[in-house]
């Protein structure tokens, strides 16, 4: 079984006829006594999809696919005969009418290094292509934002959601470009919430929405709608044996997502904070098997030498037990249980908790310990892209 990214760094070749940045400024001539032609910005206000006779994804396409791009990211300098750069294609959305736009980190990236592609484009449905710019990266949570010159154009924002209403089985629309296809629909339903999925760095995305709406290479970055056309994720993985959708596609939640735009839109960076454990989730059952008076929390099962967990006296355990199939468990680890006074639950757990924290923040971690409760203090370091070892 393969995760791939649903979209850019496919190997394909996009010609550079059509792409180029243009010279437009050098080529004018005319007198100087020649007022400059002022172009503006036409915004288009989206509002009232949906209504009580359901879902209505023939609205939802009408009404947002022109707020919805496709995204074209060049590597390196033009080979071969034909002037051709090796090249990406993904999917993106428009923000506001300021001309910034969401992606995902891995459209206009390529490689482990994150080489930042040379020259991004970005395509409309109304057939304008203009050049956009990488503000910033945010391969944690594999969220790009760009930003384009938004003058003459028509824009369509879309409406950032939340996932607190989301339910299992509620539907959901993805427009993009799959394969190239630009302003394709596909609809679904949520198949399920609060999955794990890989990010760009060693730390995964917590709380991803699973959908059974198509998503295929090429849909990455694009939004993944409720049925009031509200962005619920950005769609970003699929999970497949031949590299194809296969009914099984993730998409990045919008909470993380407004999180990593905000901190990127500030100054093009985003920082997580870091504190330097691995854990074993405790279930009921495992509780019992320990002597544990919980039934949900992190079992600390190894401490980065010198990470904050580390300096402040976390601790992992070195007595092993084998049980229910799961082996080298930590018995008599450090049990955390809550963040900063937020118990963890199965849903909450601690890398989500601690994911939303920056460096340098100091929380109180709820410990249990030898049976006892206590509160350790931890001040958060800077999450590195790379674990060592």
């Amino acid at each position: 079984m393969r995760v791939a990214v649903a979209g850019a760094l496919c190997a394909c070749a996009l010609a550079t006829a059509g792409c180029s940045l243009g010279d437009d400024d050098d080529q004018s001539s005319g007198s100087s006594d020649t007022p400059e032609q002022v172009e503006t910005t036409r915004v288009q206000v989206v509002e009232g999809i949906g209504s009580k006779n359901g879902f209505d994804a023939s609205a939802i396409y009408d009404r947002l696919a022109p707020g919805v791009v496709t995204v074209i990211s060049l590597f390196g300098e033009a080979d071969g005969p034909l002037g051709s750069q090796a090249g990406g294609l993904g999917s993106g959305f428009v923000l506001d009418g300021d001309g910034y736009i969401a992606t995902n980190t891995h459209v206009v990236t390529s490689g482990q290094g994150l080489r930042r592609a040379g020259q991004v484009f970005v395509d409309f449905a109304d057939g304008n292509r203009v050049p956009a710019r990488i503000v910033g990266i945010d391969p944690n949570a594999d969220v790009a934002l760009l930003k384009i010159e938004p003058n003459g154009l028509s824009l369509t924002p879309l409406e950032l959601g939340d996932v607190d209403h989301l339910s299992v089985g509620d539907p959901v629309a993805a427009i993009g470009s799959p394969f190239g296809e630009e302003q394709s629909l596909s609809v679904g339903v949520i198949s399920a919430l609060d999955r794990n999925i890989a990010s760009l760095t060693d730390f995964g995305i917590g709380d991803a929405i699973q959908t059974d709406a198509a998503i295929n290479r090429g849909n990455s970055g694009g939004p993944l709608l409720d049925g009031h056309g509200r962005v619920i994720g950005i769609n970003a993985q699929i999970k497949t044996e031949t590299g194809e959708g296969a009914g099984v596609g993730f998409a990045i939640p919008v909470d993380a997502v407004k999180r990593s735009l905000d901190l990127l839109r500030d100054d093009g960076d985003a920082e997580y904070g870091y504190l330097g454990v691995s854990t074993q989730e405790i279930y009921p059952q495992l509780a019992d098997r320990l002597g544990l008076d919980v039934d949900v929390g992190a079992l600390v099962s190894e401490v980065v030498d010198n990470s904050p967990a580390d300096e402040a006296g976390l601790t992992a355990g070195d007595r092993l037990i084998d049980f229910q199939g799961q082996t080298d468990i930590a018995a008599d680890g450090d049990v955390i249980v809550a963040v900063n006074g937020e118990e963890l639950t199965q849903t909450a757990d601690l890398a989500d908790l601690i994911s939303l924290l920056e460096p340098g923040e100091t929380v109180e971690l709820g410990v249990l310990r030898d049976g006892e409760k206590r509160t350790i203090k931890v001040e958060l370091g800077e999450r590195p892209r790379q674990l060592e070892g």
